[in-house]
């Protein structure tokens, strides 16, 4: 019988890696559904489950992918029980994407009695023609009705996804579809520029001059997205996200509560999961390609999924590199991805965190971005402007030396 280590991980992340078909911006590793090798999966996972439980204590939990919503009932059900079986189920942050065509009443109902907690709907757009373009499945109609079913269903933290930036779209029709998104009246926003990645259609479209690349315009959308979020009730506290820190009024309220935030600065319906990420935490990592991040151990699966259903039939898990990250390493990666929050990092948190001092390790570069005025330091914490935001990865570059 395992023993647990005297500190258990508090954060697991679940890739599921079906779609119905791929979209034409989409670089992660996703492929079309098929029943048998989706059945083969579930079995995989539960494997892969069974073999981390004895080191897992989730206080969040994510179901991102492709698209986990595809998965049936009896798939559903024989996942979360395989959960319930190994204690981790109750976690107080319990997401699961979805794509607003596959949301039916009885699989939101079925996903809210076993525990999970937050629905994260891929919208994307809500104009029929940028919705093709884009190589999404559902159409605008979909996403209101998703919507008021996983209200009827009990979920009472709800996030929507949008692009902007897409090829074809233009600020009146951006506009717009912030208008009706908000208007929603949904916990949580994230919101991304559209991200040309190698072997993807669009990519390919770009280079072969289907059309240009607009930054101008990108700048002005995001800069529309800011202030008409705001305007909603919405604090940004992450460069592409966004949350209440109270309850919507259109909220349909089961009553469930979430504990405070440690910092006052970020609102009480941000994602404790993506948080976690943000902050350098540990995290288990399951499923094909999925990535993990245990006590300073970097882990990636195998982006293939007949490859991992093999390994783990074999009682093994299906890990194809690992990575043991320095202490200093370690400390500069978290600095990074910390600087995407608005908050920035606390030094006394950063300290505890970390084990390192950001003032004397990494003096002279927030001393280079306050110059830019991409940052401001004050005494007790270091932080991004809103200009800073904006270029959050160029400054990440530089504390990642």
């Amino acid at each position: 019988m395992s023993i647990a280590p005297a500190a258990t991980i508090k954060n697991l992340y679940v890739h599921v890696p079906f779609c119905a078909q791929k979209c034409e911006y989409c670089a992660f590793f996703s492929e079309a559904s098929s029943g048998e090798l989706i059945n083969r999966y579930v079995w995989a996972l539960e494997r892969e489950i069974a073999l981390v439980a004895h080191d897992l204590r989730p206080q969040t939990i994510f179901f991102g992918g492709g698209t986990p919503s595809i998965l049936n009932l009896r798939q559903w059900e024989s996942l979360l029980g395989t959960m319930q079986r190994h204690n981790l189920l109750g976690a107080e942050e319990f997401t699961v994407e979805c794509n607003p065509a596959t949301v039916s009443l009885e699989k939101a109902k079925l996903l809210r009695s076993l525990g999970v907690n937050r629905i994260s709907m891929g919208v994307q757009s809500l104009d029929e023609t940028l919705l093709d373009r884009l190589g999404r499945v559902h159409s605008r109609e979909m996403v209101f009705k998703s919507f008021d079913t996983l209200r009827q269903a009990g979920f009472d933290n709800v996030n929507i996804d949008l692009m902007f930036a897409i090829p074809g779209q233009t600020m009146d029709i951006w506009r717009a579809t912030l208008d009706e998104a908000l208007a929603l009246g949904s916990e949580h926003l994230s919101s991304y520029e559209v991200i040309y990645e190698e072997d993807t259609p669009l990519y390919a479209q770009l280079k072969a001059g289907e059309f240009d690349v607009d930054e101008d315009l990108a700048c002005d959308m995001y800069e529309e997205l800011i202030t008409r979020s705001a305007k909603a009730g919405f604090k940004q506290y992450e460069v592409a996200n966004f949350a209440r820190s109270v309850r919507s009024e259109k909220s349909a309220s089961n009553g469930s509560t979430l504990s405070p935030l440690q910092d006052p600065l970020i609102p009480a319906f941000a994602c404790r999961h993506n948080m976690n990420y943000w902050r350098g935490g540990d995290y288990h990592g399951l499923g094909p390609s999925a990535t993990g991040y245990v006590r300073g151990l970097r882990t990636k699966n195998w982006s293939n999924t007949q490859l991992y259903c093999e390994q783990l039939e074999k009682g093994r898990r299906a890990i194809e590199s690992s990575e043991d990250l320095g202490p200093l390493k370690r400390a500069a990666e978290t600095a990074a991805f910390g600087l995407r929050m608005n908050a920035g990092w606390p030094f006394e948190e950063f300290n505890r965190a970390t084990g390192f001092d950001l003032r004397s390790e990494w003096s002279e570069d927030m001393d280079s971005l306050v110059q830019r005025g991409w940052a401001q330091r004050s005494p007790d914490r270091f932080h991004l402007t809103s200009q800073g935001l904006r270029f959050a990865d160029n400054a990440a570059e530089m504390f990642l030396r």
